[in-house]
């Protein structure tokens, strides 16, 4: 009889596991390999990158190293890159080496100030910049050191410091896209913002330093050019392009390639009407191929160096696709390597070839999960916004969709503002786990959005709840005519600015949405102009601080200020924050939360006090997926 009973339940229980194994899930997701190009090797036949798996147990992300032929085969495990892969701290010469390392310039502790006090964990500071992202400011500033390089490969002299007491690497994030060498060795271009305390907070303007081995000084190549100057990157050739945006304290300002000459400074993107994202010189330093969005997908793109002549350089889109091409790997004769991504696939290696755009997928690091899974469909469609212009809108839809069915949805807002909305692949705002989940996702190009044209880019500029709020509730209410979508269930989710929108939506829908959910999103914007580490991004976007007396000020600080329409919220709402956040502070949470539950709206605080503006670790990661889909599925009944 128990023999019976068992196989009784193992019938009518089949369909969950068949519905479990075939749809993605948070634990498949996190059980996926992350692929990272790491280079070219130095013989040109093999393509050298790195996988990171996430291990829940340990809740880490450790990583192996494989290096596979360029033609395609079998990827082999590889322990160590050296000699394999170029080492960018070495000169080409290999007669100088860099190091990296923190300096210790400012004290900013009790026990620093007051020896005889060495159990003191106070923090003094005189100035702003007193944190940065996730870090609390030590008075440590990370420096370039030159060593001059043994016959036998080995330092000899004595370190010399060469980027002065300011940033390079510049932090949080850094690396060694900060600094270039020369192909004759003689010279090190490197990024650096050279302000301290305040003015450091309220600028964006990073310069170029060409430091001269040969006489041990200093030039700045970039001195008047007030945006951020960034990626220095000489050619083959000898010549140094960099990235360079024109406004200081625009962080989300057009950024263009630029060359010097030698003669002339040369804007190779000047009149296009886009702005780059990455970029990196051909083999041969006759033309410059660089990444860009456009029409909701990242593309390949390429420019040609005029040099001395007065030539107009003309942009060429290489790659056409429903993709994002997420990064350079290297360039090998007519073909170059990229990572590439879809709202279905984590970032595989492919080859480009040059002369066609066809591309061939050269890693398959994920290829057995994807097979054991139904992928959604997404789609594109075109709204009309309220201004009248035609904005494009994804349409994420759930695996094995049927037009005959009605399906939940969820108006996905993305952050920025001004981050492309493409085919890009998130481990945690997932929309293909979303829509496995059995939700359609709409997701709008809103106003502020680059690969539309640099004006609709600017636009979000100062008008953070104007025209783009608007542009969500024309996307949400386009699609909610289509008879697949249940209007009776709809959610909002977000982060970031998406996480504004969320709170701003809260208090202006109109009975639209049955759910919300925000993620380190601003709640207060008179408490985030006084508490978040990047001043330059508030003085930008909301025209200055909430003291100054102007029609745009006062609109961003009271008219486009969430918390000011807390009266109207009447709609569940769990809110999320990161305790590491110091972008957007986490009392932008703990206000939000605090308001909705006083309000007496079904709310629910779900709190990380060791992540920042991103959830990194595995564990919380999964946690934060677990009540996500939670959320909705206990209010979107």
């Amino acid at each position: 009889m128990l023999k019976y009973l068992i196989l009784a339940i193992v019938i009518v229980c089949q369909p969950f596991f068949v519905h479990a194994q075939n749809q993605m899930t948070p634990e498949l997701l996190w059980s996926l390999g992350r692929v990272s190009g790491m280079g070219i090797s130095m013989d040109g036949r093999n393509v050298i990158y790195k996988v990171s798996t996430p291990n829940l147990e340990e809740n880490s992300i450790p990583s192996k190293t494989y290096s596979i032929l360029i033609s395609g085969g079998q990827p082999q495990e590889i322990n160590s890159t050296e000699n394999i892969l170029p080492d960018k701290l070495i000169s080409p010469d290999g007669q100088y080496r860099l190091s990296i390392a923190d300096v210790k310039i400012v004290n900013t502790t009790g026990k620093e100030f007051y020896p005889d006090l060495d159990k003191s964990n106070a923090r003094v500071y005189q100035s702003l910049n007193y944190r940065h992202w996730d870090t609390w400011e030590d008075g440590a500033y990370s420096h370039l050191f030159l060593q001059k390089v043994s016959t036998e490969g080995e330092p000899s002299g004595k370190d010399i410091m060469i980027n002065e007491p300011y940033d390079c690497p510049l932090k949080p994030s850094g690396g060694n896209e900060d600094f270039t060498w020369s192909p004759d060795s003689r010279k090190i271009v490197y990024t650096s913002k050279k302000k301290f305390g305040t003015n450091y907070a309220i600028s964006t303007n990073t310069d170029l330093y060409e430091y001269n081995i040969t006489s041990e000084t200093t030039v700045n190549l970039t001195e008047g050019m007030t945006g951020y100057d960034t990626h220095p990157l000489f050619s083959s050739r000898g010549i140094l392009a960099w990235l360079s945006m024109k406004s200081d304290g625009n962080e989300a300002d057009k950024n263009d390639v630029v060359v010097d000459n030698g003669a002339d400074k040369i804007n190779l993107t000047q009149h296009w009407d886009g702005t780059v994202m990455d970029f990196q010189w051909s083999n041969d330093g006759r033309k410059i191929f660089f990444t860009a969005a456009t029409d909701g997908t990242i593309q390949l793109f390429e420019v040609d160096y005029p040099g001395l002549t007065k030539k107009v350089p003309i942009v060429n889109q290489i790659t056409q696709g429903d993709f994002d091409i997420t990064s350079f790997v290297g360039q090998v004769d007519n073909m170059i390597v990229v990572t590439r991504t879809d709202m279905n696939h984590a970032a595989e290696i492919y080859t480009v070839d040059l002369v066609t755009g066809a591309m061939k997928q050269l890693t398959f690091t994920n290829s057995d999960a994807y097979n054991r899974i139904y992928l959604s469909k997404f789609q594109r469609k075109y709204v009309t916004t309220s201004d009248g212009k035609k904005m494009l809108v994804w349409i994420i839809l759930p695996p094995g969709f049927n037009s005959t069915k009605k399906y939940p949805a969820l108006l996905y807002c993305q952050g920025g503002p001004q981050t492309p909305l493409s085919q890009f692949y998130s481990f945690r705002w997932n929309l293909q786990l979303m829509a496995a989940n059995g939700y359609v996702v709409v997701a709008p190009n809103r106003r502020g959005m680059p690969g539309h044209g640099v004006a609709w880019n600017e636009q979000i500029s100062k008008d953070h709840g104007g025209q783009a709020i608007q542009d969500y509730l024309s996307a949400i209410d386009e699609v909610s005519k289509e008879p697949y979508v249940d209007k009776e269930r709809i959610g909002c989710v977000g982060a970031s600015y998406g996480g504004y929108s969320v709170f701003y939506l809260e208090g202006i829908h109109n009975n639209r949405f049955k759910t919300f959910i925000a993620h380190d999103g601003i709640f207060n914007t008179k408490s985030m102009y006084g508490t978040t580490e990047e001043l330059w991004f508030v003085n930008w976007e909301y025209g200055g601080p909430y003291w100054e007396k102007d029609d745009t000020v006062e609109q961003s600080y009271t008219t486009f200020d969430p918390s000011s329409m807390v009266d109207k919220w009447n709609t569940p709402i769990l809110i999320i924050h990161g305790g590491k956040d110091f972008r957007v502070n986490e009392g932008q949470a703990f206000e939000a939360f605090q308001a909705a539950q006083l309000r007496g709206i079904k709310s629910k605080l779900l709190y990380f006090p060791d992540e920042n503006h991103w959830v990194l670790s595995p564990q919380n990661g999964l946690v934060w997926q677990r009540e996500f889909f939670g959320w909705l599925a206990e209010t979107m009944k």
